[in-house]
């Protein structure tokens, strides 16, 4: 990297290794630590770099808990930690809706196709459920979507 001077390739090093960092702390962290971990991460200064970092844990967390029943307690805090950060925050509602449909839970059509692109993908690959893989095939926001929903679906026919 060439910088005009030699701090700032140190910076974007330092920021580079605080990533890395993080990922590390994230993936070992201790369930009673987490969310002190959390709210220490969301203070760097680098506020991209630090909500990237716990976008991978939350994405990484969530999907390890889907069907744990400590899901609720867990998003309900990381929910009070990230409710200033509209991206985080909105992550985490689309896992505890993914949740919902993965438990059988109550949802709602407009719920799942006014989804980000990133729910109704990920609803696409890990969700068994024929009725929202109708939908996204029918109303997913991509053609991508739409797609790889229809090509679930006839996997689905043709195993039953």
């Amino acid at each position: 990297m060439s910088g005009l001077n030699g701090a700032d390739d140190r910076s974007a090093e330092d920021e580079h290794q605080r990533f890395a960092r993080y990922l590390h702390e994230l993936a070992v962290v201790r369930d009673e630590d987490e969310a002190d971990l959390v709210t220490r991460i969301l203070r760097d200064p680098d506020t991209a770099m630090a909500q990237s970092a716990i976008v991978r844990h939350l994405d990484r967390h969530a999907a390890q808990l889907l069907t744990d029943d400590r899901f609720t307690d867990w998003a309900r805090a990381m929910a009070e930690i990230t409710a200033e950060r509209e991206f985080l925050a909105r992550r985490l509602r689309e896992w505890t809706l993914l949740r919902s449909i993965t438990v059988g839970r109550p949802w709602g059509s407009e719920e799942v196709t006014t989804g980000s692109d990133w729910f109704q993908r990920k609803a696409v690959e890990i969700l068994p459920s024929p009725a929202v893989l109708t939908l996204l095939a029918e109303a997913g926001r991509t053609r991508r979507v739409r797609a790889d929903a229809s090509r679930r679906l006839r996997q689905r026919h043709h195993r039953d």
